[in-house]
């Protein structure tokens, strides 16, 4: 039986995850993690424990404790917060994934999930529908971790044969958890504000393009991807996910159907050069191919959830 440690469980993705992974597996089976505590969900459903992502001794005593065959690690400083400290996020990025590809070897587990990003790609990368295989110069310490990264797991699982898998996530929209310190951040904070106080001030431009995923098809996928047969993973450095392509002007619009009164204003900071070092839209063939992955939500489903969802949970 599978038992699996999530670390960074407070995260964006982690709580998220970590619910999906617990009504499909059962609470007990899933063991949260993070060097904070989680929201009240993750903590009540399921075994919760502190890790600093980088002490590797807390890290073989929980494996040890809790019997974990399984590991996501999703724990990481975004690319916003990420060129506020280079060497520190540098340092936490590559250190804790060297930690935990470095103990689950010792400890015998072979299975592990890893996010990377669209933001391993850069300014020379194609923008419009960038392929699986293609030029990666990121521009970000956030996008260049990212990229050692995938280099880093693809070697572990050529040169030890363990079975580590990873996605190249989009900007990721959810509603149970706010903005994190990333350059897609706006997509989440936007709704929230329109719904505070009708008003909103962006970061980026209102005309940039960035490809986007709702946290539902992002979980669904790195679920699908986990319960893949091995010999299905032709990609061992990390597979693309498309997700959906729109500008911040694009989501006003579509959030003023149910919104009409909300107010935008553009003020474009350091993120936006970060944007604009990034892809259009990305093409997630390969994922389709290899593993039947397919996504379920576009801009308006997704916006319409989103505004029902942060009601309900705001209470207005």
């Amino acid at each position: 039986m599978k038992k699996i440690l999530v670390i960074g469980a407070a995260g964006q993705i982690g709580t998220d995850l970590t619910g999906e992974l617990r009504s499909r597996h059962g609470g007990e089976q899933v063991v949260a993690s993070d060097i904070k505590l989680a929201p009240e969900d993750v903590m009540q459903g399921g075994p919760f424990v502190k890790l600093d992502a980088m002490d590797n001794k807390k890290l073989e005593k929980i494996i040890d404790e809790y019997g974990i065959t399984e590991i996501y690690h999703l724990a990481a400083i975004l690319s916003g917060n990420a060129e506020k400290n280079p060497k520190w996020a540098w340092d936490l990025n590559m250190n804790s994934l060297f930690n935990v590809l470095d103990v689950s070897r010792a400890k015998g587990i072979q299975k592990i999930f890893w996010p990377s990003s669209m933001g391993a790609f850069g300014p020379t990368t194609p923008e419009w529908d960038t392929p699986q295989v293609t030029v990666m110069e990121p521009t970000t310490v956030y996008g260049i971790s990212k990229l050692a990264g995938e280099r880093w797991v693809e070697y572990y699982h050529t040169k030890y044969g363990m079975d580590i898998r990873s996605l190249r996530y989009p900007g990721l929209i959810s509603y149970k958890t706010e903005a994190g310190g990333g350059t897609t951040d706006y997509a989440v904070e936007i709704f929230y504000q329109a719904i505070k106080c009708g008003k909103y001030e962006c970061f980026l431009s209102e005309d940039i393009a960035l490809p986007m995923m709702f946290m539902d098809d992002a979980v669904e996928a790195t679920i699908q991807l986990m319960d893949a047969p091995s010999k299905d993973i032709r990609v061992r450095s990390s597979y693309n996910l498309g997700g959906i392509s729109f500008t911040p002007r694009e989501l006003a619009d579509e959030i003023r159907k149910y919104i009409p009164e909300l107010e935008v204003t553009y003020k474009p900071d350091f993120r936006q050069e970060i944007a604009e070092s990034w892809p259009r839209r990305i093409s997630d063939d390969a994922a389709q191919r290899d593993w039947g992955w397919q996504q379920q939500y576009d801009l308006e489903k997704m916006s319409r959830v989103m505004i029902e969802k942060i009601r309900e949970k705001m209470g207005v």
